[in-house]
């Protein structure tokens, strides 16, 4: 198919599927004519994104040691890196926008991480389950669960999470009464 019908099927832009060629990692090849036909699995199977999380920026260097050795565990494995990602954020927070950036992306086949935390606290299964159905793996490098000052972190973060909702559903309630106190002396007038 033309890199153009590829790029609207997959929700892409033009020029982000062209660089992709470019780069080499879709698996398409240029007619003559200057068109590009991209081969029906366009994505390799040993395309991978490295995920590297910490939950402060107090552990920043931690972050970057953790990105290398996805790094030298990926180049291990033969795998093509696709994107090195690194993210300072609670495991517990559904709102890192790099990751959720990670799940939108169509063009790589497998996900790396060190450690099923530092994905997600919770849900790990539904995220792999949901990658399963697409076609797409999670290859977690290390399975043992022994980091207990990040779930400590984690936890405070729960905490401080929910505190600043209470809160803030008191003020929501506070400034409704105050408009609408307002508006009934608005009316008197």
């Amino acid at each position: 198919m033309k890199l153009s019908q590829y790029a609207k099927e997959n929700n892409l832009t033009y020029n982000a599927v062209w660089r992709q060629w470019k780069k080499g990692i879709l698996d398409a090849k240029q007619l003559p004519s200057g068109t590009i036909v991209v081969n029906e699995n366009p994505i390799s199977s040993n395309v991978c994104v490295l995920y590297s999380r910490v939950s402060s920026s107090q552990n920043k260097n931690n972050l970057e040691s953790q990105a290398d050795r996805l790094y030298q565990y990926a180049i291990a494995k033969g795998y093509q890196v696709y994107k090195n990602i690194k993210e300072i954020g609670s495991g517990v927070n559904d709102a890192r926008p790099k990751l959720i950036d990670i799940l939108k992306d169509n063009n790589y086949s497998i996900l790396v991480v060190e450690h099923k935390d530092r994905l997600t606290r919770f849900g790990f299964n539904y995220i792999e389950t949901l990658f399963k159905s697409i076609g797409k793996s999670i290859e977690v490098i290390n399975l043992s669960e022994d980091n207990k000052s990040d779930l400590l972190e984690d936890l405070t973060s729960i905490i401080t999470s929910f505190c600043a909702r209470i809160y803030g559903l008191r003020r929501c309630k506070r400034k409704t009464e105050k408009i609408i106190q307002e508006l009934k002396e608005n009316e008197t007038d």
